[in-house]
């Protein structure tokens, strides 16, 4: 019983690692919802056998229905928040060295726009660790008056009405202020991680 709680953990960390790096922004959804309702079955049949068991309780049991339900609760609370959250912080500090290299790269003109609809998307190759959530691709905006450019990495690409997540760099002014007001008004979901870098999410 402690390895098949112990699969159920390694299983549940593949999913989350997968859900944040991996899997398409319409893909999420479905996933998610299928986690959480195996982990409830899951739940559920604990219950039942130590209502069955009733005075004869086994450790074990306790063991695997806590366990399962904790994890229910970190998937199924604000669609994976928590463990989302922490992955994010680390990989923030993992890929810091190499996001600010496509920086310098794309300040220079080395990486430009490449996809034929001229979008703004800078597709990357596909190569681990992921540098940009759901595609590894970037969305680079260019303020020609300026001459400077703001950067999206995405950390969520959303689906159907939610909002969208980037970690941003951008030199140019009016565009920090914006970012300045939208930590103001939501700082929950935003803040500046450091000069010229900021944690955003956006709604299209």
């Amino acid at each position: 019983m402690t390895k098949k709680i112990a699969i159920l953990v390694m299983i549940w960390l593949v999913f989350t690692l997968a859900d944040y790096f991996y899997l398409p922004y319409f893909v999420q959804p479905f996933s998610w919802l299928l986690v959480c309702v195996t982990l409830l079955i899951l739940a559920v049949r604990q219950v039942i056998k130590l209502i069955k068991e009733k005075k004869n309780i086994k450790t074990y049991r306790i063991i695997n229905l806590s366990v399962t339900l904790i994890l229910f609760v970190l998937t199924f609370y604000n669609f994976n928040k928590i463990p989302n959250s922490i992955i994010e912080k680390i990989d923030w500090s993992i890929s810091y060295n190499k996001r600010n290299q496509i920086v310098k790269d794309v300040l220079t003109e080395t990486l430009k726009p490449n996809t034929k609809i001229n979008n703004g998307i800078c597709k990357l190759s596909f190569e681990f660790p992921i540098i940009s959530n759901g595609g590894n691709d970037i969305w680079i905006y260019q303020n020609k008056k300026e001459g400077t450019k703001t950067i999206k990495f995405w950390i969520s690409r959303g689906f159907f009405e939610s909002p969208q997540t980037y970690f941003i760099f951008t030199n140019d002014n009016e565009t920090k202020k914006q970012y300045e007001e939208q930590i103001k008004a939501k700082p929950e979901y935003n803040w500046k991680l450091e000069k010229n870098w900021y944690r955003i999410m956006e709604r299209d």
